[in-house]
């Protein structure tokens, strides 16, 4: 009776072992589709494009096919753009702060295709977008919103679970010289207060124009203002290491001082060899303009100087240079 109950038991933890192996060749979760596109802390997905005057920049954006197996069916995935969730994002991320509404980009800046394949045995596919970006204006907050469609034929499902479904592509084109400047070194003063302590900012962005020009709000102004379109000052970068400065807004009485110039310096990293620190320094910058909006009964003239830097860092293992940045 004993061996007999032993023999019981062997046979149920065979099967039941049995059973269990059997269980990680079935599909443990569903084959959903998904963007694969983490939203960061803006609420939305940063992509860099390199920016390019006459020819179109392609990013390509990947979807992937969820699951503990790999897909085993050839599918054909609809995508379309979704207006009304960059609606709401706007809305409960900004309020009634509609200058900092993200802008559906137009399409006279982008194209994509209808339809996206991933094939039987893969669980990846790639979504090509190609931009051309001649004419966009950065002080808007460009936002590419995709979305996954539904199919009709039910060959696929869309991944359910929020975000997923969704690419809020915030587009960032850039050249040679645009990014986010150290401001440390740049002053910013009144007129006839050159004696006290100046106005400094820690960092001053600056966006692309053209592929050699970039344009940074005077002075102290930034993102935060309401009227920063009016404020624009563009710098043009040559061969020769010379940066012209100029303003389109009469109102600005802009006015530039000295001849300002840059510099380009490489070094690597000590710590990751294959690492390539590149710094743009702006040098002798030196100019004047006026805010006539801040106080509405006066207008206040400033004088900046000093220099602004800039620093790329470059995986120098990717051969594709855009694709290297480190942003």
């Amino acid at each position: 009776m004993n061996k007999l109950y032993k023999l019981l038991l062997l046979a149920i933890s065979l099967f039941i072992c049995g059973s269990c192996n059997d269980e990680w060749k079935d599909e443990q979760f569903q084959h959903y589709v998904s963007f694969k596109a983490p939203l960061e802390n803006e609420g939305v997905t940063n992509i860099y494009v390199r920016y390019r005057e006459s020819v179109k920049t392609t990013f390509y954006q990947p979807l992937e096919v969820s699951g503990s197996t790999t897909n085993d069916t050839d599918l054909r995935v609809n995508i379309g753009v979704d207006a009304d969730t960059l609606g709401v994002i706007n809305y409960e991320r900004f309020q009634n702060r509609e200058d900092f509404y993200y802008k559906q980009l137009t399409s006279d800046y982008f194209s994509i295709p209808s339809t996206v394949n991933i094939k039987s045995g893969e669980n990846l596919g790639l979504l090509p977008i190609d931009f051309s970006l001649k004419g966009i204006d950065m002080v808007e907050k460009w936002v590419l919103p995709l979305t996954i469609l539904d199919d009709p034929s039910n060959t696929y499902k869309a991944n359910p679970r929020k975000h997923y479904r969704k690419a809020l592509l915030r587009i960032n084109p850039f050249n040679n010289y645009s990014g986010t400047y150290s401001g440390t070194a740049l002053k910013v003063v009144m007129e006839g207060h050159e004696n006290e302590t100046p106005i400094v900012k820690s960092e001053i962005k600056s966006y692309v124009v053209d592929e050699h020009t970039i344009f940074f709000y005077a002075g102290n102004i930034d993102e935060e203002r309401k009227d920063r379109k009016n404020y624009k000052v563009f710098a043009t970068f040559n061969d020769k290491g010379g940066v012209s400065f100029h303003a389109e807004n009469p109102n600005m009485k802009f006015k530039v001082n000295k001849d300002a110039s840059y510099t380009v310096s490489e070094q690597m990293d000590a710590v990751r060899p294959y690492l390539l620190h590149r710094y743009i320094t702006l040098n002798n910058i030196d100019y004047e303009f006026t805010d006539y909006t801040l106080v509405s009964t006066t207008a206040i003239k400033f004088k900046v100087s000093g220099s602004l830097i800039l620093e790329r860092q470059l995986n120098t293992q990717i051969p594709d240079e855009d694709q290297a940045i480190e942003w």
